[in-house]
């Protein structure tokens, strides 16, 4: 992976699995296994839209399946792009799996989140242990779970903690700068963080996994978040930024005054999803946006949960447009920025409860939605397989 040798990081091995938590290159083994690997530009280029034939095709199928047409409204959409993502009458999603990317923030010190950054490493833990949202919520949908420790704060030994090998480490570094002051991290930290994603991502599809969720955890997230918002979609600040953890309306005037200052500091390109990720995102959001690569790179489907995760597709989207073709927005989230995001994206989303909990929480309820569009479109007759009339007959 030409990245590593551009910017020199340190691998070591952890419970059977690579590792990063420094800077310098252990031995030419690792190095030549790294190298082998496709860069971001590569990645980019490999990336097709969906074909518009093979929608057709499903759209043709549907309109003959025992029931009036398009009874299953946007049921039937679901299913018509997973058979044009898999190419396929017969999707199936069977094997499902969420990626939790977990970063910290240098931009908490400003007091954007009602709770203190020490919860980060915490739950990370705690979705170790199976116990939060995600694990319970991904349980009913079958959906294994891996954490990433994209860049906490806290250095978290998998093989001291129970269910370690849930865990990955690719720390980028122990949280982002505050990017009040200057860029949330280098050029190369954010291309670095897209491509750990995208490798972590990779190595799942390519082991079977049929599906894959977005999930999330930093304290302080929602306000990258934002930022990245603001940007990439032109929409405003006011429009944009929500409470996030529940900061009151004294905290929320500050959370918005920081984005102010911070795109202000920076000037993001909104042309270059990289340097809007070096500038104003985080770590966690770059893997996200990696995630999302490597679904469209394998041609698979991603659900994006809330907020965070349709930031890291939006700097997804603005590296490779082709991306959309492969999103499913699990939920519209409380954050009042959302919409807009998802707006831009051209991304319906599934769901609408009013949930703000990330972590993957509204992907992995979604998934079940999905999984039933993909059984009608694989499991269903048409009209003539059932012997039934139809109303052209």
């Amino acid at each position: 992976m030409k990245y590593f040798e551009d910017y020199n990081f340190s691998l070591t091995q952890k419970s059977g699995k690579l590792a990063i938590c420094g800077w310098t290159l252990v031995n030419e083994m690792e190095e030549n296994m790294m190298s082998e690997k496709a860069g971001l530009r590569e990645i980019i280029g490999s990336v097709k839209p969906i074909e518009e034939e093979w929608m057709e095709k499903a759209r043709q199928r549907t309109s003959q399946l025992v029931m009036p047409t398009r009874a299953l409204g946007r049921i039937h959409d679901i299913g018509e792009r997973l058979c044009a993502i898999n190419r396929t009458f017969k999707p199936s999603i069977d094997a499902k799996a969420f990626l939790v990317m977990a970063g910290d923030h240098g931009v908490v010190e400003e007091g954007v989140s009602a709770y203190p950054q020490v919860i980060t490493g915490e739950m990370v833990r705690a979705f170790l242990m199976g116990g939060a949202g995600i694990n319970i919520l991904a349980g009913g949908v079958n959906a294994q779970i891996q954490v990433v420790d994209m860049g906490i704060i806290p250095d978290l030994d998998p093989d001291s903690l129970e269910n370690g090998d849930r865990l990955l480490v690719r720390k980028m570094g122990r949280g982002t700068e505050n990017f009040t002051k200057g860029p949330a991290m280098t050029r190369e930290k954010a291309e670095e963080a897209v491509l750990t994603g995208f490798y972590v991502a990779s190595d799942l599809l390519e082991n079977g996994v049929e599906i894959l969720g977005t999930g999330d955890m930093g304290i302080g997230n929602t306000t990258p978040s934002a930022a990245i918002g603001v940007v990439l979609t032109g929409g405003s600040v006011e429009k944009m930024v929500g409470r996030g953890t529940g900061v009151d309306d004294e905290g929320l005037t500050r959370k918005k005054d920081v984005i102010r200052r911070a795109i202000n500091v920076n000037q993001p390109d909104a042309r270059d999803g990289l340097d809007v990720l070096s500038k104003v995102g985080g770590f966690e959001i770059g893997g996200i946006a990696g995630c999302i690569l490597a679904g469209a790179y394998h041609s698979r489907p991603v659900v994006i949960d809330g907020f965070i995760s349709t930031a890291g597709a939006l700097v997804a989207n603005a590296l490779c447009p082709a991306v959309k073709d492969y999103l499913f927005a699990g939920h519209c989230s409380e954050e009042p920025g959302h919409r807009g995001m998802l707006d831009y994206l051209q991304l319906d989303p599934i769901l609408d409860l009013g949930m703000r909990l990330g972590e993957g929480t509204g992907g992995a309820l979604a998934m079940g939605i999905i999984g039933g569009a993909a059984k009608i479109a694989r499991e269903m007759l048409t009209f003539e397989e059932a012997g039934v009339t139809n109303k052209d007959s």
